[in-house]
């Protein structure tokens, strides 16, 4: 393989089928959780009732989290991604059997309600192990020496179904109603169980049998904390979606400071996942190893600002351009924070580390949310906005400041003792 190939982790056979089997997945699950939203709300017309469901897949996926990346390191993945799948089907064939007329005939809405909260209980279980399962398996399908190039499109294929599977669940619900789009969903599960058989298994790199759980979780979570890089990589992520992120006010902006109606909505979520896509598979021809540390800095730094042009734009097109770039950089800042998992994360500690990846994000997620929402009620939106992308951009001047590993990070130098490892 030639040095620089874009297509150099597409060249390899199994790694095809991986993201082949994860489109399906994360395009179902994004599907899915549109649905429920949907679903949900018609049943109770309490707003309430969708932050019920939100909390139900996010206190399970984080509390469970060490444990789950305990358990990875020890099992075999190809097997432990399997088993995750077909309980996965469990779910998605729980819902489509709950929204069947018969059921919806026969038992009392608040039945079907606690039904679905249990299964998106369920489904936030399943997550915790979903994450630290495929951030080991990865790993172990392509190369050290290209681990960026399969980093790259591994992110641009999860972008890309989650951006196109909530885009297709809101026309499903519309074309052929909730019950049968549901009933895709689980075909796309089934077919993602299909296509993980066709993954050979893989061997187990941690078997160290005397270690307790508790020794284990406490290994994990020392080596995050310790290594400044991957610390400081997540920190910064964190950060930036926690208090520079605006989707969950998106609807505010577009009817009431835009004047934009669901049009404009829609324009404003399309341009930050486009710009994210977009940049995710540029990155496959523009490799970004090199001053890999200040790429990160620089990216998140040009995220807060654009974040604040948003919060201060009352022009829909200048809006528009502020998130198509805010998507620009967060689509760089997402490829190098895998790619650094990838390569300083040793393979006998990659389930855990996964583990904890999926608490930073997962959590800054949720509660970046819920942060919008409160500061957007106390400050309005505007200037919520601009008061959370100055913090991240404060936040980004102290790292870069303090943190000297992570800015003079350069992972062209691990790549290249990699090549010279395997070379050997």
């Amino acid at each position: 393989m030639a040095k620089n190939d874009p297509y150099a982790a597409l060249r390899i056979k199994e790694f095809n089928i991986f993201l082949l089997l994860r489109f399906a997945l994360v395009f179902g699950w994004s599907m899915q959780f549109v649905v429920i939203e949907w679903q949900v709300y018609a049943l109770t017309k309490d707003p309430l009732s969708l932050g019920i469901i939100g909390l139900c897949e996010f206190l399970p996926a984080f509390l469970l989290a060490p444990f789950a990346g305990h358990i990875v390191d020890k099992k075999e993945k190809r097997n432990l991604f399997m088993l995750c799948i077909t309980l996965f089907s469990f779910i998605s064939f729980g819902l489509f059997w709950l929204t069947s007329e018969t059921i919806e005939s026969s038992w009392e809405t608040i039945t079907i309600l606690y039904s679905i909260y249990s299964l998106v209980f369920f489904g936030g279980v399943l997550r915790a192990f979903f994450g630290p399962t495929i951030f080991s398996l990865i790993a172990l399908l392509v190369p050290k020496k290209i681990y960026p190039n399969a980093a790259t499109w591994s992110s641009s294929t999860w972008k890309g179904a989650s951006v196109f599977g909530a885009l297709c669940g809101g026309f499903l619900i519309a074309w052929i109603g909730v019950h049968y789009t549901l009933g895709i969903i689980f075909l796309l599960v089934m077919l993602a169980l299909v296509l993980v058989f066709q993954i050979d298994k893989k061997p187990i790199l941690n078997k160290d049998a005397k270690e307790t759980v508790k020794e284990s979780l406490k290994e994990g979570l020392s080596f995050v904390f310790n290594d400044k890089v991957i610390l400081g990589a997540l920190t910064l992520d964190m950060i930036a979606v926690l208090f520079g992120g605006a989707v969950a006010i998106f609807a505010v902006f577009a009817k009431d400071i835009l004047d934009a109606g669901p049009r404009g909505f829609g324009l404003l979520n399309a341009a930050l996942s486009s710009g994210s896509i977009i940049t995710m598979l540029a990155t496959t021809y523009i490799p970004i190893t090199k001053n890999t540390g200040k790429k990160l800095l620089i990216s998140i730094f040009g995220f807060g600002l654009c974040m604040i042009v948003f919060g201060a734009s009352k022009l829909l097109w200048l809006s528009v351009l502020a998130l198509f770039f805010s998507g620009v950089f967060d689509g760089i800042s997402m490829v190098v924070r895998q790619t650094i998992l990838q390569l300083k994360t040793p393979d006998n500690m990659r389930g855990r580390v996964g583990a904890v990846n999926s608490m930073f994000v997962g959590s800054s997620n949720e509660l970046g949310a819920l942060e919008s929402g409160i500061a957007a009620r106390i400050f309005g939106a505007p200037l919520a906005v601009m008061l959370g992308g100055t913090i991240t951009l404060i936040i980004v001047v102290i790292i870069g400041a303090k943190n000297k590993s992570l800015r003079e990070l350069d992972l062209q130098q691990d790549i290249s003792e990699h090549e010279k490892e395997e070379e050997t």
